[in-house]
């Protein structure tokens, strides 16, 4: 350029001629790389790999494979229990503060139509396997203890593998 001369810079990323770039439009979410020209180019983990999953829903999984095959075990009759996933017992903090034991799972019977419940709390769960027992084998046992107690029945009786994980 001559000395002298000057020249413009247009910041809306138009073409010049009055009409606005359609690149520029899109926002940085939608684009495909960043303006270095790298970026996302994909899943780092896909889907059907297990890293991809977080702890929860694993805890999630291992709980539904636990009914699963308690309804291997007793057909029918399990389908009219419900079972739910909890992060922590309500009321932790007082009964920590007490000294009391902390409950792995609780259970409430049905009645009229409401089906009977068995609630597992994911935290005291993670915390008490520890390495010691597989975290879905102590699930499979906190969910036959509870059924058995809703049923009246010994847990060797709801699953003869009861218990085979848990240290000595």
């Amino acid at each position: 350029m001559p000395p002298g001369s000057s020249y413009r810079i247009r910041l809306d990323g138009g073409s010049g001629a009055g009409e606005p770039d359609p690149a520029a439009a899109r926002s940085f979410r939608r684009r495909r790389r960043n303006r270095h020209g790298r970026g996302l180019r994909g899943e780092l983990l896909p889907a059907h790999l297990a890293g991809s999953r977080t702890r929860a829903e694993r805890f999630d999984d291992w709980v539904m494979e636990s009914a699963q095959r308690l309804e291997r075990l007793w057909g029918e009759d399990i389908q009219s229990y419900q079972f739910v996933v909890q992060e922590i017992p309500d009321g932790l903090e007082d009964l920590v503060r007490r000294g009391g034991n902390v409950p792995l799972a609780a259970s409430a019977p049905g009645n009229g139509p409401k089906p009977p419940v068995i609630t597992i709390y994911r935290r005291p769960v993670e915390s008490t396997a520890r390495g010691l027992v597989p975290v879905n084998e102590l699930i499979h046992d906190v969910v036959v203890e509870q059924l058995a107690s809703l049923m009246g029945l010994d847990p060797e009786l709801i699953d003869p593998t009861y218990g085979r994980f848990r240290p000595l």
